[in-house]
């Protein structure tokens, strides 16, 4: 029977167990049904009774006791019950009443319903806890099989059948947690284990992840409503969607908001599975998830009264939990870079000035920074870069790695924008790796140079366009003078003509 069956009951909290300093973290006082001191204190439970055959009406209490303030049980049938004020101090392994050790599997059933109902403030809870405990530790064995009411308190053995038929005419329910917390315990023994696991895949600063942390009893099955204290280094915690509704339930009642906020600690519960499963944001090199928990010791251990005569009721003091820790830890990919260069394709030289965009694998999408953003440029397009120096280079880090990366040229540098084409620009691809950088070359084709045309080779078109002319007035003068001169030549060269 898992826990999710049992609304009612309420864990107690690591730091939060049911005992005074003097007892421990827990306490345990089986039911005493001799008269209890005259300052004992009954706290939560039922009363009882049963006919001694004297013709009397007699009373017996099964439930807890307040000692130094705290509500505990006892385990010694029929002793004086302690009171308020009794102190204890540790002892052995909880035994039989006949100081005979008990058999592993009760004594884990009754570590485990310590750890589990220790704290609870049900009435019917407590005397059913009242009831197995006696059954267990004073039932009839070798030796102490007379369960005459009438013996001495030292001989009286526990007549678990009576006494269930008692409870039950008083509390059919306490009756009935009887049998539910048997079988939850037999189910819910420890000892239980615990895991963190972490992601398989590469984390990345900034990016959550999911991790489950998991919670298992001595038969390898799931442990449900287990409070579970998480606390994170070099990295935050934030519920995920995954998580159960018992455990933003819990999480609530501690006083964490639901879903949380990033944090460095919290506690959860785990679900019906056992499992309890967190966002985790690395800040740092190395997340580590640790997870603390509270479980059934192998053995609860006695605690013992202090100066007493043999006649005070033995407790059952921390022996009914142990701690226990887990953790994982990751390795943060570190981030990549990109080295851009735009040379030219004859020579080989850098050239300044171009712009180029980085993208991913598709060449239209942005590639991916390490916080897991899209690198975008104030207009919303993947960012631009512009090559500068004689190496004509640019280089863009804190890139996200593993991924493909891309540059495409956006507009080519005066002197090489004859070759270029819009509709299918130069561009080169490579694959990041973490902590790597990943050297892109674009190069680039120079515009042709228009060349001289050998005389004769080729007839000579003459272009026709329009012609400006303009003259200075010296120029006129000058020219006016040539022309002058000119007719005079042309006369003379006449005149000797008609001589001959």
């Amino acid at each position: 029977m898992g826990w999710i069956s049992r609304p009612r009951a309420r864990w107690r909290a690591a730091t939060g167990l049911v005992a005074t300093a003097l007892l421990g973290a827990l306490s345990v006082t089986a039911l005493g049904t001799t008269p209890a001191a005259a300052d004992s204190k009954e706290g939560v439970g039922h009363w009882i009774e049963f006919d001694k055959h004297d013709g009397k009406v007699h009373k017996d209490w099964l439930g807890t006791y307040q000692v130094g303030g705290k509500d505990v049980f006892c385990v010694s049938f029929h002793l004086t019950a302690p009171d308020s004020g009794q102190e204890y101090k540790p002892g052995q392994a909880l035994q039989t009443k006949w100081g005979t050790p008990l058999p592993a599997d009760v004594a884990a059933d009754i570590s485990y319903l310590l750890l589990r109902y220790g704290g609870t403030k049900n009435a019917d809870e407590a005397a059913a806890l009242a009831h197995l405990l006696h059954s267990w530790t004073a039932g009839p064995a070798d030796g102490h099989r007379d369960m005459d009411p009438n013996l001495p308190p030292n001989q009286v053995v526990y007549n678990a059948p009576e006494y269930l038929k008692d409870l039950r005419a008083v509390s059919p329910a306490a009756a009935d947690d009887v049998g539910k917390m048997t079988a939850e315990a037999e189910a819910n023994r420890g000892p239980w284990t615990a895991s963190v696991t972490a992601p398989k895949g590469d984390q990345h600063l900034g990016q959550p992840a999911d991790w489950t942390i998991t919670v298992k009893n001595a038969k390898s099955k799931g442990v449900s409503d287990v409070p579970v204290k998480l606390t994170a280094t070099d990295a935050t915690i934030g519920q995920t969607d995954k998580t159960s509704d018992t455990a933003k339930t819990s999480d609530a009642s501690s006083g964490n908001s639901t879903p949380q906020a990033a944090q460095k600690d919290t506690t959860l519960k785990t679900d019906a599975n056992g499992t309890i499963t967190v966002k985790v944001t690395p800040t740092g090199d190395q997340p580590k998830l640790v997870a603390s928990l509270s479980t059934p010791a192998d053995k609860p251990i006695v605690q013992k009264p202090v100066d007493h005569d043999g006649e005070i009721q033995n407790v059952v003091g921390t022996g009914g939990e142990k701690q226990l820790t887990a953790q994982g830890v990751v390795a943060v990919a570190k981030p990549g870079k990109v080295q851009v260069t735009k040379t030219d394709a004859k020579t080989g030289k850098g050239i300044g000035g171009a712009t180029l965009r980085i993208t991913g694998k598709d060449r239209k999408s942005a590639a991916t920074s390490q916080d897991g953003k899209a690198l975008n440029g104030p207009d919303g397009k993947p960012v631009v870069v512009t090559t500068s120096g004689d190496n004509g280079t640019a280089t863009v880090e804190n890139l996200l790695a593993p991924q493909e990366v891309c540059v495409v040229e956006v507009n080519a540098p005066p002197g090489y924008t004859n070759a270029f084409d819009p509709n299918n620009p130069p561009a080169a691809c490579g694959s990041l790796t973490p902590g790597g950088t990943l050297a892109l070359t674009v190069a680039n084709t120079p515009n042709e140079v228009p060349h001289a045309i050998p005389a004769g080779d080729l007839p000579v078109t003459m272009a026709k366009g329009t012609v400006e002319t303009s003259f200075s007035t010296g120029g006129i003068a000058g020219l006016a003078a040539l022309v002058l001169v000119g007719s005079a030549l042309v006369g003379f060269a006449a005149r000797r003509s008609a001589r001959r």
